[in-house]
């Protein structure tokens, strides 16, 4: 097998990332885009040892499980890498992904009997209330928006996208008028030149509040009321059209990002118009939300996981729980009026200071926030012997990576009777699921929630219990 050699092959699983795997002359070959049971024309584009990537050039046979996507940019785009697979069997896809990653990294024989059904949407389309949106120039240096292709810093130009609030297709082509009206320069990476490097919007879908904020490489942004006036007027278009969900324009933000750097947002965002946050629920609690703010994306779906999460603590009223890595304390305010006391613990000191603030909000007193790693900070508790040394219930909410071991350990040393695993990844769960399970702990129940639909990101709650107790 050669690179750019042509070959005709039937799709016979699906890979971690959504890339469809089959066998030429005995060597897997993966391409993205294509589907289990797809009969398709490729092209090697790569050849490693034991294994090579291919390019789909056209479906002979299309698969059972194959959609026309709703956006046109979909195979394109880095972000709907699962559209063209009808929603059913992307649940079927994740909810096999936790299980094997549980079999496989975490050792664990019957995952399938403890796994609940996935939670998928019953409208999948629409639910994210965050986008962050590139901005570059096209070939006779207008200013365009949209989104990376998969695995590039290529620009693709969007004028809507079908996962995100429908207000993101108002809002674009106002933008983007903006910066060409008043030239204003746009950010050049290679340079390290320009003004305007992303669009970050936010709402809030309780509230109807609409956060619009500008990333710039620099300290001012110039006809910001214009701006806002612009904005404003998308807005009420947007209400005469979809009446039965009206927005309002809360805050008009600019962050100023100078670094060189792929990070979308700086450490500073200041106020042009409005207030400088948004104001969301989920259930009955209320948060509020700055650009920087982590805030999951899919608020129906965050309902489901966090309803999981508190199923699975089984609180009483009267028990002492760690939330750990709680950013703005979402879980933990969730958790609050079912406990005695709740502490959380988090890296960021302004996600700390959004905590506090939701607490505030909401008049729950029974909480208190601590900024630092979590791998530092608890086990320096347990050791003292302080105030919430010995933990009921502990709820973790690690990043990708999941729990630093140093976490795990002491947690084992805490001994709680319930803990309850948030992850956004199934692997690092199942890895410290195997450390946990070997330590005492014994799994319980799995939920797979659909957080991030069209998408191969797949959010699991998992609850151990001390072994023998549950």
């Amino acid at each position: 097998m050669n690179k750019n050699e042509e070959y005709e092959m039937t799709i016979e699983d699906i890979g971690n990332d959504g890339e469809g795997i089959g066998h030429v002359d005995g060597m897997a070959v993966f391409v993205k885009d294509a589907l289990i049971g797809d009969h398709i024309r490729l092209k090697i584009m790569k050849v490693k040892k034991g294994y090579a990537y291919g390019r789909l050039l056209e479906i002979l046979q299309p698969s059972d499980f194959r959609t026309e996507p709703v956006c046109t940019n979909a195979r394109a785009c880095g972000g709907c890498t699962l559209q063209h697979m009808i929603y059913t069997e992307q649940l079927a896809y994740k909810w096999n992904k936790v299980k094997n990653c549980l079999e496989r990294i975490g050792g664990i024989s019957n995952a399938a009997s403890l796994m609940e059904p996935a939670y998928g949407m019953e409208h999948p389309y629409a639910y994210r209330n965050k986008m962050q949106f590139p901005v570059g120039t096209d070939k006779n240096g207008n200013a365009v928006l949209g989104f990376y292709a998969g695995h590039t810093h290529s620009l693709i130009p969007l004028k809507e996208c079908a996962v995100g609030h429908p207000i993101n297709k108002y809002l674009l082509p106002v933008i983007q008028n903006f910066i060409n009206k008043f030239h204003i320069p746009v950010y050049n990476e290679e340079t390290h030149t320009g003004l305007i490097r992303h669009i970050l919007t936010r709402v809030g879908f309780q509230t109807g509040e609409l956060m619009v904020c500008v990333v710039i490489n620099g300290n001012r942004i110039t006809h910001s009321n214009v701006l806002y006036e612009m904005l404003n007027d998308a807005v009420q278009i947007y209400n005469e059209k979809s009446p039965e969900r009206p927005l309002t324009l809360a805050s008009l933000m600019f962050n100023v990002n100078t670094d060189k750097t792929n990070r979308i947002l700086g450490q500073t965002s200041h106020l042009l118009f409005g207030k400088e946050y948004i104001t969301d629920y989920i259930g009955d609690i209320a948060f509020r939300i700055s650009p920087q703010s982590f805030y999951q994306v899919n608020p129906v779906q965050t309902k489901v996981l966090y309803g999981k999460a508190l199923e699975y603590a089984a609180l009483k009223g009267t028990e002492t729980v760690w939330d750990m890595y709680c950013g703005i304390g979402t879980i933990s305010l969730f958790l609050a009026k079912n406990a005695g006391q709740v502490y959380g613990v988090e890296i960021l000191p302004q996600a700390i200071d959004d905590a506090k603030t939701n607490a505030r909000l909401n008049g729950i007193q029974n909480v208190s926030f601590m900024v630092g790693k979590a791998e530092e900070v608890v086990p320096q508790i347990y050791e003292s012997g302080a105030n919430g040394a010995k933990a009921d219930v502990v709820v973790v909410d690690p990043p990708r990576k999941g729990c630093d071991a140093a976490l795990l350990s002491t947690i084992v040393k805490m001994a709680p009777s319930r803990m309850v695993y948030v992850s956004c990844d199934p692997a690092t769960l199942a890895r410290d699921l195997k450390y946990l399970t070997e330590h005492g702990f014994a799994l319980q129940k799995v939920a797979v929630v659909d957080q991030f639909c069209h998408s191969t990101h797949v959010e699991t709650c998992a609850l151990l219990t001390k072994e023998n107790q549950k």
